[in-house]
């Protein structure tokens, strides 16, 4: 059995990122019996970023995941042990959330190694990385997963990105401040890219499970 693990880094559970990371899901679970999907959602979980405890450092016990004990241990020995990866997260004031930031650094931290630099994960693997955000492809300011992707291509393999743009940042923009957007243009945005969007994700899924259960 094949193992995927899908990552979502966006606090609401049933809006932009959440629907994305769903359809990759479906798109690798459509390919047969022989994928196994794990969805992890990290605003349900209760954990820290790296804590500095040096402890993945040790000499003679040198580790490449994360030593430090919390609610993100087991998920990240699945990790170390899955065959493709996906993160998802929303962008905030351009980058990542702070969730996905911090479950970054436990993830990629115990790759590094001080004696030369070098980037080595448990194994390497497909990834990819999606974003969902308000700006447009031709205006927006969005550094995604930053120095972070670097670390992932460098320990797993070049990511893939896919990215939903202008999207819906609530289902009725009456009840809120927002006069700085147009719900009309938002609304024809949606309905023009959207589908296309989930559906691009839905392909995404299916094309790892079928690269992975190749192997």
């Amino acid at each position: 059995m094949k193992k995927i693990v899908i990552i979502d880094g966006g606090p609401r559970r049933n809006f932009n990122t959440a629907a994305m990371l769903q359809k990759f899901a479906d798109g690798a679970m459509s390919v047969g019996d022989g994928i196994e999907v794990k969805m992890v959602r990290l605003y349900d979980l209760d954990y820290k970023g790296c804590m500095s405890c040096m402890a993945c450092k040790i000499k003679g016990k040198a580790s490449n995941v994360c030593r430090f004990k919390d609610a993100l241990t087991p998920i990240l020995e699945k990790i170390a042990q899955a065959d493709g990866l996906v993160l998802g997260s929303p962008i905030y004031f351009g980058d990542v959330t702070g969730q996905m930031r911090t479950f970054l650094e436990r993830l990629a931290f115990p790759w590094l190694s001080y004696n030369d630099y070098s980037l080595t994960a448990p194994k390497r693997m497909p990834v990819v990385l999606v974003e969902t955000m308000n700006g447009l492809p031709e205006r927006n300011n969005s550094n995604g997963y930053g120095s972070m992707e670097h670390c992932l291509a460098g320990a797993l393999g070049q990511p893939q990105r896919l990215v939903a743009y202008n999207t819906y940042q609530v289902k009725d923009y009456s009840r809120f401040e927002l006069a700085g957007f147009s719900e009309e243009a938002k609304r024809q945005y949606r309905d023009e890219h959207w589908q296309e969007d989930l559906q691009r994700a839905f392909e995404a899924g299916r094309k790892m499970a079928e690269g992975v259960i190749t192997q």
